[in-house]
């Protein structure tokens, strides 16, 4: 059977290969995108991830951050694009501090440590918000946690620092709206100017809950204009998840890229709120046309969106509360390389030349089209060249880490700083 397998994808990738020439698409320069393709695992995620209601315990579930890295190292292992994983403070504060020994402890595993996620929201200070608080001693507690993870950024040699924010209302009349937002952007500035050299700020949106009335960063237009007022460090981070139903997310990202503010991605779907569910699982050909934007801004010649569009950070930030973990996040993987291998098939000179004429229908249909290619041969023959198996999830089954895992760890209640 597996040489039924491999003999198929050796006669799907040829066919391909001779079909994408025909059609003037360089076989050659999409595997090279494929193999430089980045995604960013996230520490919580190998853990007994939380969610709204409760965290079901996963055997074998990571507790301790060099358990999360050992983790993240053996997706990375199996995909071979997932080379730095994200950590949030504190759920990753080592208990002797030693962050260059972590640092160390990763690049020993062939990864590195990435994005420094912030933690204001869990603290029972907080009830009212942290930066946006009224408060101004827990205001001033939110900020010497962030100044603490910014000096994280360079104990770990990392470039970003995420913010988000839980702050908002529930009730109107609560607070003064004006003055949360004032708040919010002194507090921004205080960050800012406090970034290590070479990092970025990425700032979240979430447009409701935990607070259900007002949230004091709720969409991305707020987002970005907090962004330009700090200056070309500070970025907007897009979550999947945090959208109102129906939002255009692929129109969103292509305004930021044009104006060099798209800092990065949270990749996750939804069917209803934010469900954090696996990215690519409930609406697959979203996650193209977002993709479509990126990779059309990076191989255009408009020079702020073509190099915006080469920096921006992919991070999984999901819940695998129900599906397990590792396999999960490998999954994940897969499904990002599947999506940027069709919209690197798209046709874009004769796209562009249907947009120019008016011809809507075949606009549409050159679209449509790659996205209906099956990529997997292509994505097979990649990682074969990678010197990788061609089924990364199949691979890992295989493997017997998850049983190694689950005997070694056994079941914990709760871990990765959830309750």
């Amino acid at each position: 059977m597996q040489k039924l397998t491999e003999l198929n994808h050796k006669a799907g990738y040829e066919l391909l290969a001779e079909t994408l020439d025909a059609q003037g698409i360089s076989v050659e320069k999409v595997k090279d995108a494929l193999k430089n393709q980045k995604i960013e695992t996230a520490s919580w995620a190998f853990a007994n991830s939380g969610t709204r209601f409760k965290a079901f315990p996963h055997p074998g579930a990571a507790v301790t951050t060099d358990q999360k890295i050992d983790d993240a190292a053996m997706v990375n292992r199996l995909t071979g694009v997932a080379p730095t994983v994200a950590l949030h403070i504190p759920w990753d504060v080592p208990k002797d501090g030693d962050y260059l020994a972590m640092s160390q402890y990763a690049t020993s595993r062939g990864i590195k440590l990435g994005t420094i996620n912030s933690n204001v929201f869990q603290d029972n200070a907080y009830k009212l918000g942290s930066v946006g608080n009224p408060n101004p001693a827990t205001r001033e507690m939110a900020l010497d946690h962030i100044f603490e993870c910014c000096d994280i950024i360079t104990k770990v040699h990392s470039d970003a620092l995420k913010l988000w924010f839980a702050d908002g209302t529930n009730y109107p009349g609560q607070d003064s709206l004006r003055g949360r937002k004032h708040r919010m952007e002194e507090a921004l500035k205080t960050i800012y100017d406090r970034l290590p050299a070479g990092a970025r700020m990425l700032l979240e949106y979430k447009f409701y809950e935990p607070a259900f009335y007002s949230t004091d960063v709720p969409d991305w237009g707020t987002s970005y204009g907090m962004c330009l007022k700090l200056g070309e460090k500070a970025q907007v981070v897009v979550d999947l998840g945090h959208h109102a139903h129906a939002a255009n997310i692929e129109q969103i990202v292509s305004f930021l890229l044009d104006e060099g503010k798209l800092g990065g991605f949270d990749f996750n779907d939804r069917k209803y709120g934010d469900d954090d569910l696996m990215v690519g699982s409930i609406n697959p050909y979203q996650l193209f046309l977002i993709y479509h934007e990126l990779v059309g801004a990076e191989y255009s010649d408009h020079a702020v969106a073509s190099r915006n569009a080469k920096q921006v950070a992919y991070m999984l930030d999901q819940c695998h509360n129900i599906e397990g973990k590792i396999g999960a996040i490998i999954y994940s993987v897969m499904n990002c390389q599947e999506i940027y291998a069709k919209a690197l098939l798209v046709q874009h000179d004769k796209l562009a030349q249907a947009q120019a004429a008016g011809e809507v229908l075949e606009a549409h249909r050159l679209l449509t089209e790659a996205y209906r290619v099956d990529v997997r041969p292509l994505l097979a023959q990649v990682r074969e060249e990678m010197g990788l198996a061609t089924d990364p999830l199949a691979a890992y089954r295989a493997s017997g880490y998850e049983e190694k895992i689950q005997k070694e760890r056994g079941l914990a209640a709760t871990s990765g700083g959830f309750q």
